[in-house]
């Protein structure tokens, strides 16, 4: 992996744990899924249209194809997730749907997409994996914490990301759709997926809103971004490798959990924080 690249997958890191620590802190709801990503679909169409215009790329029924598998695999991502947080902790869901993805999405390119890992970015991909693991605790307590169902939705949660992963890879290195083309077509499929949800519970989008408006812009802004700049990243670079990296923003919500949650178990989490930065050098280094 190139420095730029990881530069990228860093900073989207970063960005990606921000935006979901707000989403836990909001109380979420689908409501609030909704509306950020209708919001996200307003605030980057002039973006999407330019790139559109500018470079004028080919669009055909495996293009659209792809956008719309995006789309649902993405909108089953955010509603389990949003389920998820709404069910337990945030130091549960989040390392629990991000660190088995990793593991998930890399076998797939291996089988998918015929991408050779080196042994050291294996190493590091399991290092991660290992990491986030160890930073949820002994499972055996998960059903005396409350967490147990959670646990399950952050598993689904974990599948959606690998699956959406792999799509979105072939989308824009395989068939060359610009990245926040693929991410914007995405995300604007979600808002037309999830709108019947909404219209249900039409009553309540105002007080959504009102109870959450800052949360909601700032997930608005930050979701898309995170994610752009990871496509960026594979467009010249391996998936297997991309993934894994991404996961270094389990070490951002540990310490987001520590300090603005208090979640406490600082110990365990800084030893968890360890395997995952050695992971992402790995990573690095392969």
């Amino acid at each position: 992996m190139t420095a730029f690249a990881l530069a990228l997958v860093l900073s989207a890191a970063v960005i990606h744990a921000t935006w979901n620590y707000l989403l836990k802190r909001s109380g979420g709801g689908t409501l609030f899924v909704w509306l950020f990503a209708t919001l996200s679909a307003i605030i980057y169409a002039p973006l999407a249209a330019g790139i559109l215009w500018w470079q004028r790329p080919a669009f055909g029924w495996v293009q659209l194809g792809l956008m719309f598998a995006s789309a649902v695999l993405h909108t089953a991502y955010y509603v389990l997730l949003d389920r998820g947080y709404r069910s337990g902790d945030l130091s549960i869901v989040y390392p629990l749907a991000r660190g088995t993805a990793p593991l998930i999405t890399m076998l797939a390119a291996v089988m998918l997409l015929q991408e050779r890992p080196t042994a050291i970015a294996v190493g590091g991909a399991l290092l991660i994996g290992g990491g986030v693991f160890l930073l949820t605790g002994d499972p055996r307590k998960l059903r005396h914490s409350g967490n147990y169902h959670a646990v399950g939705f952050a598993l689904l949660t974990g599948g959606m990301i690998a699956s959406y992963t792999i799509i979105d890879k072939i989308a824009v290195a395989a068939w060359l759709i610009p990245p926040l083309v693929q991410d914007w077509a995405a995300n604007l499929g979600r808002v037309l997926l999830m709108t019947p949800m909404a219209l249900k519970a039409r009553g309540e989008i105002r007080l959504t809103w009102k109870r959450a408006k800052r949360e909601i812009v700032a997930v608005a802004l930050l979701n898309p971004l995170s994610y752009i700049l990871v496509l960026t990243a594979m467009v010249f670079t391996p998936v297997s490798y991309i993934a894994p990296a991404r996961e270094i923003s389990i070490l951002v919500v540990a310490l987001m959990g520590t300090r603005l949650l208090d979640e406490g178990d600082v110990k365990r989490r800084l030893t968890a924080a360890a395997a995952m930065v050695a992971g992402v050098v790995f990573l690095a280094l392969g």
